[in-house]
């Protein structure tokens, strides 16, 4: 396999190596962001959302949901690439550490588990809806709304291709 492709492949990591690498990067004293989402059709507000949480911390891990969570959350049409699509695609930008997927309709779990310490979500969520707020402030964590990049969303960019419009 080519080398830089290993280095996108090793980034897709199950939950349990999620916390394995959480450990080991905490024993260096990285400071650990998680963010999440569906990330169906990447356009620039995912990019600009995962560039402001990247540089709040030393470790940036992306929760992503899988195809099956993201039919029950956006409908049977969705998602529009595939989790194994999605993940490599964030796999491949240099400021995300890790992606690992979840099947669950939040990323409760998985925030339970990780405890980062920074947990970032975009500025359409108020800090009392954010799944795992909660949690990760319990833990000493602090949570950052990052504000949105306005005309992007993977919903408006689906009607546009469903118009034939670009």
């Amino acid at each position: 396999m080519i080398p830089q492709k290993e280095q996108v492949q090793h980034k897709i990591v199950s939950r349990t190596g999620i916390i394995e690498r959480v450990n080991d990067w905490r024993k260096k004293g990285e400071t650990i962001v998680f963010t999440n989402g569906c990330f169906d059709i990447l356009h620039p507000g995912h990019v600009e959302l995962l560039i402001q949480a990247s540089a709040l911390g030393s470790k940036l891990i992306v929760g992503l949901n899988t195809d099956n969570s993201v039919k029950k959350l956006k409908g049977p049409d969705r998602p529009f690439n595939n989790e194994d699509s999605r993940a490599l695609i964030l796999a491949s930008l240099l400021y995300i550490d890790a992606v690992v997927l979840f099947d669950e309709d939040t990323p409760l779990l998985l925030i339970s588990s990780i405890t980062p310490d920074i947990l970032v979500k975009g500025g359409d969520y108020n800090e009392n809806e954010i799944v795992g707020a909660d949690i990760v402030k319990a833990h000493g964590g602090k949570v950052v709304i990052v504000s949105l990049l306005e005309g992007y969303s993977t919903t408006l960019l689906g009607k546009k291709l469903s118009k034939g419009n670009s």
